[in-house]
């Protein structure tokens, strides 16, 4: 027997999914935000015991570990990144904080600008000057470097970036600018434009260098303590690691732009759902991650969720690199509730793992969203929790809301339950910007619903939302870590390149794909993903004349490497039509009589891998058993004896009408008023509003 193993390290908990043939097996335990990668080893000799193995023959037999993280989220979320310092080409020293005009609530007179990851202090720069053709217009000065160097020796920097102007067309200043810093500054992680975003324009590849120069360390070096530990216990074959486009890779391809790897853990959920979804039927996904600290929010169109390059603002700053589009929100089971200004809130502060909710009996003394669950009696402190790592225990919890309460004058249950409410409401609201931002009806989409929390909010929000029918898996607890098993292997790159469509350089755009097919080779080739299995994507973007955004499309698709026979003089021609095709299918018209530009190109490449199969099906419905037990619980209309009902007990077709708690092994389950679930043939839970299921 061989495995597959998907990892997602969160901030409270780290998930596993093993994949033995056809078989899922789901674990989770607690994060350990002292050295995360104790976690991961701790949950994989929990795998090994169950499978009966020791550590090490386990993981012998282990083709793939993949792994998705937050290091680099938690990292920007929490400002505790490396010192940072910033070397650019003289004038151009506060661009970064220009931030090309953009306010993320431009009515919101209050809102502090995000945090500087490099203050102006640490921001130094050098006479130098390349044109936009790659010409030098004049030489670098290298005393200047020099100086930048002992300045930001001085002010303990510890990570450098480099970003100078049209670096991405001819890199040689830049190259000379990082040898410098690795002599004068022995030690220091260096981050260079030209390999993070090698494209136009520059504050978005100056914005994203800084942000890799940022997390980078702390990314690194977690995942050399990973590959190290996984190393010693008996891995021998490479580490997959899942990245912010949707695509798995290897550590060394990381390691040349660790930024790529923010929000990689909540990109594999989404991969997960666009596979699950299309395999059931329901290619339109409104997709909802709720874990221990966070609460991540996604859109699923026609079965894909594809990745996005350009303006991703994550975290308030700009990240250039192709990201599959998540929302988040700081709204999870550990959120703190307290009074904010006379207002109860909710999050974004979060008890994390350590110490945890006051339940976990670890040392927490404010009240969370997983304290108000047990107050309400959705939560049991007499069952297992987090697959009985361990169970809830309900002292101080009272106490806690009590206390919260008397500040708004009432008891400890009315405020638990205005908690429950006010976190409902803050998911909902954030679904709701979301969707309308992208000119979506929630109405018209599908929910599906996963983390150790998601099933529990889920029906009520869809019931907020309009939506009627919501998807739960069976493997919803850890279904982030088991859509890193759905990832492929891919490498997803661009490069700029500016003209009118009538006057490209063919020959150039034949340079720069062959330059990313190289890349692409040499990296699925150091992985041992043979070429011919290869599927690349050649795309174009393309703008009119003013416009701040490009459209990327597809021009070709290839199987393998090293077919650029499409790259001739009938390309522009063919990349126009290519163009008004999908500017009309994005805005409903062209501009008659307006010749496009082309800004760049792109390479998408990927290898197909196993992916846990998917049983589509439901098996005629049939009421199940009666409940194993009853329990006072509060669903929104008041406290009142409720069915709980054990999910191992739960068959194909059984249905379970609301009011109504289904405990699984991982997560909880609550089929709220007006509402049934049932079971289908794969063992998930499609939950319906009772009278409108479609």
């Amino acid at each position: 027997m061989s495995y597959r193993v998907g990892i997602d390290v969160g901030g409270t908990f780290t998930d596993f999914a093993l994949l033995k043939g056809a078989e899922v097996v789901l674990h989770k335990n607690l994060s350990t935000p002292e050295d995360r990668s104790i976690g991961v080893m701790t949950g994989l000799k929990k795998l090994a015991g169950i499978e009966g193995l020791e550590l090490g023959e386990f993981l012998g037999r282990c083709e793939a570990i993949v792994h998705g993280t937050t290091v680099a989220d938690n990292t920007l979320i929490e400002m505790n990144g490396a010192v940072t310092g910033l070397i650019t080409t003289e004038g151009f020293r506060d661009e970064i904080e220009y931030r090309r005009g953009y306010k993320e609530d431009i009515w919101d007179v209050r809102l502090d600008p995000p945090k500087e990851i490099a203050p102006r202090r640490r921001r130094l720069t050098v006479p130098e000057r390349v044109l936009f053709d790659g010409s030098v217009y004049k030489a670098l000065d290298e005393d200047a470097v020099r100086e930048c160097c002992r300045r930001l020796r001085k002010q303990n920097v510890e990570s450098v970036a480099i970003s100078l102007i049209f670096s991405f067309i001819n890199p040689a200043h830049e190259q000379r600018v990082a040898q410098i810093v690795a002599e004068e500054m022995p030690g220091v992680h260096i981050s260079c434009s030209h390999q993070v975003l090698p494209r136009a324009p520059e504050f978005d590849r100056t914005s994203t260098t800084v942000v890799n120069a940022y997390v980078a360390p702390r990314v690194t070096s977690y995942i050399e303590k990973l590959v190290g530990r996984l190393k010693d216990g008996g891995y021998r074959r490479q580490l997959m690691v899942m990245q912010a486009s949707g695509g798995v890779m290897t550590r060394e391809y990381i390691d040349g732009s660790p930024i790529r790897v923010l929000a990689s853990g909540p990109a594999g959920g989404v991969i997960g759902s666009a596979h699950v979804g299309t395999a059931k039927g329901y290619p339109n996904l409104l997709c909802v991650d709720m874990g221990g600290t966070s609460y991540d929010m996604s859109v699923v169109l026609n079965g894909a969720a594809p990745a996005e390059a350009g303006w991703n603002m994550h975290h308030r700053y700009l990240v250039g690199v192709p990201m599959v589009k998540v929302e988040t929100l700081g709204a999870g089971g550990g959120s703190i509730c307290n009074i904010h200004n006379g207002a109860l809130a909710v999050g974004p502060a979060s008890a994390g793992s350590e110490p945890g909710p006051i339940c976990y009996g670890r040392g927490g003394t404010q009240p969370t969203i997983t304290d108000a669950l047990l107050m309400l009696g959705i939560l049991s402190a007499e069952a297992e929790f987090a697959g009985g790592s361990f169970s809830l225990s309900r002292a101080g919890v009272a106490e806690a809301f009590q206390q919260l309460g008397t500040q708004m004058g009432y008891g400890a249950e009315d405020a638990a339950f205005d908690c429950w409410r006010v976190v409902n409401a803050n998911m909902s609201q954030a679904v709701r910007r979301t969707v309308a931002g992208k000119g979506i009806d929630p109405k018209d989409m599908v929910m599906l619903a996963y983390g150790g929390n998601g099933p529990v909010f889920a029906a009520v929000q869809a019931e907020d939302l309009g939506i009627d029918r919501v998807l739960v898996p069976k493997a919803s607890p850890t279904f982030s870590a088991l859509g890193t098993l759905v990832a492929n292997p891919g490498i997803d790159e661009e490069r700029s390149y500016i003209a009118p469509a009538d006057q490209v350089d063919v020959g150039r755009l034949k340079a720069l794909w062959a330059d990313l097919e190289a890349r692409a080779e040499k990296y699925f080739a150091d992985a041992e993903l043979p070429r011919e299995r290869i599927t690349s994507k050649y795309q174009m973007k393309m703008r009119y004349p003013g416009q701040n955004w490009a459209l990327a499309f597809d021009i070709r698709v290839n199987q393998g490497l090293g077919d650029l026979a499409f790259v001739d003089a009938g390309l522009p021609a063919q990349a126009i039509a290519a163009f008004n095709q999908r500017y009309t299918e994005e805005f409903g018209h062209v501009r008659e009589g307006e010749m496009p530009e082309v800004t760049g190109i792109r390479l998408v490449t990927c290898v197909e891998t196993p992916s846990p199969r998917v049983i589509r099906g439901t098996t005629a419905a049939t009421v199940a058993a009666q409940g194993s037990s009853t329990r006072r619980t509060n669903l929104g209309t008041g406290y009142r004896d409720t069915p709980v009902f054990r999910g191992t007990a739960l068959k194909p077709g059984h249905e379970v009408t609301g009011p109504a708690i289904i405990e699984e092994t991982f997560t909880t389950i609550v089929v709220y008023p007006g509402w049934k679930a049932q079971v289908d043939d794969a063992g998930d839970y499609e939950l319906t509003h009772v009278g409108k299921s479609r």
